[in-house]
């Protein structure tokens, strides 16, 4: 006679996906939204600069001639432990504008992760309703798992991926000239993935003339040079400060947001 405290029992007459139609779904998140001092319209400008990579957020972290008018709330982020006046340790996303009297230049940094379920979210509220750029740059980092070659740790370099918007305009004659010179395509067969893909994709969608320059490494102090002067080379009257503690908090914190989440790639 079997014993029934030790032999194994049958097996369910349901399946694992007939079991989960029993639990009740979880409730969807809060849409993230924009939250500025002062908007009646949409916000106009000739450039967009957005910082996803830990160098980039370093350097516009101590660009001198900056206002803040806004941030995009993401629900799921909380905001405990956020410093009153913006710094590079909290989990926010700035908006900034740049007081140079030639240009209207937009500046966001983006301190948080953004998981790929938000990412065309997020891409959407930056992106072509309550802020119409003429052109981005999105700055972000070489990611080891997606780059197809090998990479070095005491190497420097930086490639771009571009909208076909900007591509045709500097391809086809015109008077307009690249975001950004002198610097290599993104090697075929490597990969762009996360919020920067999203928004990369947005500006393709709303024919915005859209660069997506990737740096490596993709943290430590060599990075930020580099970010620096690509910087330097569009926006020549860009003003940066210093910290008495040296280059700025980057060095000190090593790396600024969370491990990304696995997300969409776009190539």
């Amino acid at each position: 006679m079997e014993d029934v405290l030790t032999e194994m029992p049958p097996p369910s007459r349901f399946s694992k996906e007939d079991l989960n139609n029993f639990t009740p779904p979880s409730p969807p998140l809060p849409s993230p939204f924009l939250l500025f001092s002062s908007l009646n319209n949409p916000l106009r400008s000739s450039l967009l600069i957005i910082a996803l990579s830990s160098p980039s957020l370093s350097v516009l972290n101590n660009v001198a001639t900056k206002t803040l008018i806004g941030t995009l709330i993401l629900p799921e982020i909380p905001l405990s432990g956020n410093s009153i006046e913006p710094s590079l340790r909290d989990k926010s996303c700035n908006i900034y504008t740049l007081n140079d009297a030639d240009e209207s230049v937009i500046l966001v940094s983006v301190q948080y992760s953004v998981s790929v379920e938000r990412s065309h979210a997020v891409a959407k509220l930056l992106i072509g309703e309550q802020i119409i750029p003429e052109k981005v740059l999105i700055l972000d980092s070489v990611q080891s798992r997606n780059f197809r070659g090998k990479l070095l740790p005491d190497e420097t370099f930086a490639f771009k991926l571009e909208t076909s918007s900007e591509r045709k305009g500097h391809s086809d004659g015109s008077s307009s000239s690249p975001l950004l010179k002198g610097l290599d395509y993104f090697p075929s067969g490597s990969m762009v993935d996360g919020l920067a893909a999203a928004l990369l994709s947005r500006c393709q969608m709303r024919n915005i003339k859209g660069t997506l320059c990737v740096s490596w490494p993709e943290f430590g102090g060599s990075g930020v040079p580099m970010v620096k002067s690509i910087l330097k080379e569009i926006l020549p009257s860009l003003e940066f400060r210093m910290n008495s503690d040296g280059e700025d908090e980057y060095f000190k914190l090593g790396q600024i947001k969370d491990n990304p989440f696995d997300s969409e790639l776009y190539t």
